[in-house]
């Protein structure tokens, strides 16, 4: 997993979506800060949190990590 390329897509997406840290945090079940240490990639996010991430964008796992630069929509 790169978590370069993960960290950047994660920021990207909220991005894309114009919805804030704390929006996505409580969508995917954490507070704000926790996020944020996610995000800037201080620490590993948890497969679990990671999966309703992913599942809140829409888009694959192996997107998310960097195994694919297709986002493989999966709505």
């Amino acid at each position: 997993m790169d978590e370069a390329v993960m960290t950047v897509r994660m920021r990207g997406l909220r991005e894309d979506y114009d919805y804030t840290q704390k929006y996505v945090a409580y969508k995917i079940g954490i507070d704000q800060r926790t996020y944020s240490v996610y995000e800037t990639g201080k620490r590993n996010m948890p497969v679990h949190r990671l999966y309703m991430l992913c599942e809140l964008y829409g888009v694959s796992m192996d997107y998310m990590v960097g195994r694919s630069s297709k986002k493989n929509v999966v709505r």
